[in-house]
């Protein structure tokens, strides 16, 4: 997993000022307890003493390091991000943790982010309401952090399974299928067929979001699709909505 995340001082009032931290792991849970142990526990050095530290939210699903770390260095340094060409100015007496909110869904918006499966898990309560809402194929989830995921078939079984040919174009290639989640669905394609396909409408983009299912008309997240041909998926995760999914709502951009 890789994960931005977002810290907010649990300090009592008037102990100390609130402040906040964005970082940059790929285990959360462990990186919390880092951060709250001071450098000598491995945690950073504008986060050490001044503590306890809680984590608001972290984003995942970021294909590689650098798209992750791309993404920490907008959040922390907005003014100086050439991803956010108008970014929100700070409110008098606005909180830091208010500020950083706002900037969250901003960011998610941007390109090249704003075309990436990404996955906003909240650890506190989200609040109620915000100027303005991440796009719709963001997934936003409730609760502690999931279990990590790991790869069940190697590279040679993937390859194998993508001999029973492509339902699209009708060739056999050694070329893993990507495959619809539902049970009752037997779709099964080469990932440059079915993109080309999900991107009909959008010619002048290099990688979809999602689309529609060809065979049984569902919609489907790209993200997903490419974490399931990975094996990166739990049993638990089978197609069924989980309990503590936010369906965002729709807002003008």
């Amino acid at each position: 997993m890789r994960a931005v995340y977002l810290l907010r001082s649990a300090a009592p009032q008037g102990r100390a000022r609130e402040r906040t931290y964005v970082g940059f792991t790929v285990d959360p849970r462990r990186r919390l307890r880092q951060h709250n142990g001071g450098r000598r526990r491995g945690g950073a050095r504008r986060t050490s003493g001044r503590g306890p530290w809680e984590m608001e939210l972290f984003v995942h699903g970021f294909p590689s390091d650098v798209a992750a770390l791309r993404f920490e260095w907008a959040w922390q340094h907005p003014n100086s991000s050439r991803r956010l060409l108008a970014p929100p100015p700070r409110r008098p007496r606005e909180r830091p943790i208010s500020f950083a909110l706002r900037l969250l869904p901003r960011l998610l918006r941007a390109p090249p982010w704003s075309r990436l499966p990404l996955r906003v898990r909240w650890l506190r309560p989200p609040p109620p309401s915000l100027d303005l809402v991440p796009p719709d194929h963001v997934v936003q989830e409730e609760g502690a952090e999931p279990p990590r995921l790991k790869r069940k078939k190697g590279r040679g079984q993937e390859v194998e399974a993508g001999m029973d040919g492509c339902g699209l174009c009708r060739e056999m290639q050694a070329t893993p299928l990507l495959r619809c989640p539902r049970p009752q669905c037997s779709m099964a394609a080469h990932p440059p067929c079915l993109a080309r396909l999900f991107l009909a409408s959008e010619p002048l983009q290099l990688l979809p979001v999602g689309g529609t299912c060809p065979r049984c008309h569902t919609h489907l997240l790209w993200g997903d699709l490419i974490r399931r041909c990975l094996g990166e998926v739990e049993p638990e995760e089978e197609w069924a909505e989980p309990d503590d999914v936010i369906i965002p709502s729709s807002a003008p951009t």
